[in-house]
């Protein structure tokens, strides 16, 4: 289910942004209503004694357990104290489900309110802020370039971070530094280059000091030989912060895809669950087990083969969060089954669990203390005595150096050369993902389960353009409006808020808060910070003027407004509008497609130029009013419908003017003519995305007052050339219904601007084809049969 104001509440003209903190009701609907998962689940109850729930056994999932119970309690018997289980496991494997199934427990309601908790904070908050300012601003501004100015309590902490490391790279001013360099060489070895003990020097007078001291002397004599036994650990255990941030630095995948990826892994059975904290293996987990299928790919098995006959190294110890075992696989795949990206991701997920229970890496590192004159330098190098756990992630493993020269204390080198070198300190580079992944853990911004969603937002409302490298570099806008918060209320976009609020609703999921209360003392605070924002917006204004164009300057003509006759600006940037600028009004327009001057044609109600919208060649079009787009004209019309929706009784654009017929796939739609797409025309449906292709090369193509008598359709009147005529007898014209003629059933091929399921025409085969102007539609004759079969 998704959280959501009621009706009334979403009229972003009418509902002052204040009231959605207390005053609006809010409403749990359907996420995807087309599902129809409710009645689905009723349907299975009905009749039932008992309900297990094998949900994802974090908070969201306990949060979906009570939403499935209050869809199915009400259908289910009543005839026992206890009728609800709780079925917790951490993988989908014969193992965890025979042992979650022998231990049913119960959902955890508090758990799950503390996710309501938070969705609704996220809702009212969110909303309150982004309907304000996204009003405000896009009514001054034409070229912000975003359809939305969102506000959300974890996303602008998120952007923040972005915006930090850019105002510290903007404001960096490098520094001039000198280093010391000096090579020295043994009979016929090659040089080694020495670094200096004092590292650099600032001034280049003293640096130059120290050259003379050092060229007193041409020898290096070694003062000190040291050898260590070094080791690199070996990984703990994979957690879902960990799995990201190497998904985006290593696999060059944003974490939003290394989560879906993830997912779908988990689903197959291939890993264990892929959202969890923890980083240490649970005392009875089956290390040995685990490893045992992985001894047959070929990529690995050399090394699982050489572990399981030596014996598991003990892990290391991690941290326990109490949620779910780390993530590991599950089963042995290659990369046929899995896909290129889903392959890549198992591969690291194996490769790591691998490494858990594998020895340290081990090297010696030798260190030689020189000095020439009076100054110290050094150099050191690693040699590799085993490979330990970087056999299975050789990434991680030490290069290959050369050998340090043999020598001990009192040697002396020959110095090749000393030199002063000048280098200058470099700014910070712009965050990675993996590097923003770390900060919001480290500052507790969101949950191992909704990071990728807040950096996969900043980006979508192009505040931040991911670079080369999975690099965060963010947009005029996101530095504008951070900066803003800073001016207005820092609070607003630093962590810290949000981290004492993620701090609150945890203490609601351990029973030890109150859920109401924690929700309304948080709801207070931003209502305050609601008020004060308002009422400091100029701040925030002084500096989006310097940025960006007032919504006059912007656009080109295109069409003339119905009020004062003269030309309206088309602002192509995102949210893309027309803006008359002497009634200094704004009129919205559909998005994601082009828009274009309809022939100058008016509206008959407003006198406002229509203007054609088309979602491209292989899409489809229609005509609008701007005005009428914006502000329904008639009761049965909502905003945001074009002149394909308009009911209209007798203008020549309307509805009632060029419908045809039902759509064959969609409820209600209606497949409506397209006056502009001659000489390949076609018709639309107003609803879907159903486009039905016919009489190419016709002259002329209209709809007729008289409708079929089999299915209730308009007819259609068609016009061709005599040269290029498909029709019998060499005719060249002919009016008929294009679901029922024969003589127009060879010239009707149904496509889809985007196809989503096969065999729309046959499920409804049973249903009138009428626009729904002349009463009920009358029932179809045999022939539907016959349009079914040749729609699919």
């Amino acid at each position: 289910m998704s959280l959501d104001f009621i009706g009334k509440y979403n009229n972003w003209d009418k509902v002052d942004p204040a009231e959605l903190f207390s005053k609006a009701p809010t409403e749990k609907k359907e996420a995807n209503p087309k599902l129809n998962m409710v009645k689905f689940l009723q349907v299975e109850a009905r009749g039932c004694d008992y309900v297990v729930l094998w949900l994802d056994c974090d908070k969201e999932g306990e949060n979906i357990c009570f939403e499935v119970l209050d869809a199915v309690e009400p259908v289910m018997n009543k005839i026992r104290e206890q009728s609800v289980y709780r079925a917790k496991f951490s993988s989908i494997t014969d193992t965890d489900i025979w042992k979650a199934m022998d231990c049913l427990g119960e959902p955890n309601r508090n758990e799950a309110l503390s996710v309501d908790a938070r969705q609704e904070l996220d809702l009212r908050i969110g909303c309150a802020f982004t309907r304000f300012q996204t009003k405000y601003f896009q009514g001054k501004y034409g070229n912000l370039d975003s359809s939305l100015i969102s506000f959300g309590p974890c996303q602008t902490p998120t952007l923040g971070f972005c915006v930090e490391r850019h105002d510290k790279i903007q404001s960096f001013k490098p520094e001039t530094y000198w280093v010391l360099q000096a090579k020295v060489f043994k009979g016929k070895d090659s040089p080694l280059t020495l670094d200096w003990y004092r590292v650099r020097v600032f001034d280049r007078d003293v640096g130059q000091m120290f050259v003379s001291l050092a060229k007193t002397s041409r020898v290096a004599q070694v003062e000190s030989v040291s050898k260590k036994e070094k080791a690199k650990q070996r990984p703990q255990a994979l957690n879902t912060v960990e799995m990201l941030r190497v998904g985006s630095s290593s696999l060059g995948m944003g974490p939003q895809h290394t989560m879906q990826i993830a997912e779908r892994l988990y689903t197959q059975g291939y890993i264990s669950y892929p959202r969890t904290e923890t980083t240490h293996y649970p005392e009875n987990f089956d290390l040995k087990g685990t490893l045992k299928q992985q001894s047959s790919n070929p990529y690995w098995a050399e090394e699982v083969k050489a572990l399981l006959s030596a014996g598991l190294n003990r892990p290391r110890k991690g941290s326990d969060a109490g949620d779910h075992p780390p993530i590991t696989p599950m089963r042995a795949a290659s990369e046929g089954e899995l896909g290129s990206d889903g392959w890549r991701l198992y591969d690291y997920i194996t490769r790591h669990f691998i490494a858990t229970v594998s020895q340290d890496c081990k090297y010696l590192q030798t260190t030689i203390d020189f000095t020439i004159g009076t100054e110290s330098f050094s150099c050191s190098g690693k040699t590799l005595i085993s490979a330990g756990y970087t056999a299975v992630m050789p990434w991680q493993g030490i290069p290959l150096e050369e050998a340090m020269p043999a020598c001990e204390r009192g040697d002396t080198f020959t110095v090749d050369e000393i030199k002063l070198v000048e280098k200058q300190t470099s700014p910070p580079d712009y965050l990675t993902e993996a590097e923003l992944i770390t900060l919001m853990e480290k500052h507790g911004i969101g949950t191992d389960a909704s990071i990728p969603v807040h950096i996969n937002n900043v980006c979508q409302r192009n505040y931040v353009t991911v670079e080369n490298g999975r690099k965060l570099k963010p947009t005029n806008l996101g530095i504008v409006l951070v900066h803003g918060y800073y001016k207005t209320d820092a609070e607003l976009v630093l962590p810290t808020i949000r981290s004492a609020v993620e701090k609150m609703l945890n203490l609601i999921s351990l029973g030890k808060a109150n859920h109401q209360q924690v929700l309304q003392h948080t709801l207070d605070i931003f209502k305050r910070k609601f008020h004060y924002f308002v009422d400091s917006i100029p701040s925030m204004d002084e500096l989006m003027e310097v940025s960006f164009s007032p919504i006059a300057a912007s656009g080109k003509p295109l069409s003339r407004c119905g009020k004062c006759h003269r030309f309206m600006k088309y602002i192509q940037a995102k949210p893309s509008r027309l803006h008359c600028s002497h009634c200094d009004e704004t009129w919205s327009l559909p998005q994601n497609g082009a828009i274009k001057l309809y022939k100058e044609l008016r509206c008959p109600l407003d006198e406002f130029e229509l203007v054609l919208w088309t979602s491209g060649a292989r899409g489809k079009s229609y005509p609008l009013c701007p005005y009428c787009f914006s502000n329904p004209p008639f009761r049965d019309m909502k905003k945001g419908m074009g002149c394909n929706e308009c009911t209209h009784p007798s203008c020549q654009h309307s509805l009632n003017s060029l419908g045809i017929g039902q759509c064959v796939e969609c409820d209600g739609g209606i497949l409506v003519l397209d006056p502009t797409s001659g000489p390949k025309w076609r018709m639309a449906c107003n609803k879907c995305n159903v486009v039905v292709h016919f009489f190419e090369h016709a002259h002329r193509v209209q709809v007729a007052q008289e409708s079929c008598e089999a299915c209730d359709a308009s007819l259609v009147a068609v016009d061709f050339n005599k040269t290029r005529t498909p029709l019998p007898a060499d005719e060249t014209q002919h009016t008929g219904c294009v679901f029922c003629d024969p003589v127009f059933q060879d010239l009707v091929e149904l496509k889809h601007a985007t196809m989503r399921y096969r065999g729309g025409g046959a499920r409804r085969g049973g249903r009138g084809r009428g626009r729904g102007r002349r009463g009920n539609p009358k029932k179809p004759k045999d022939k539907m049969a016959a349009l079914a079969a040749y729609f699919v």
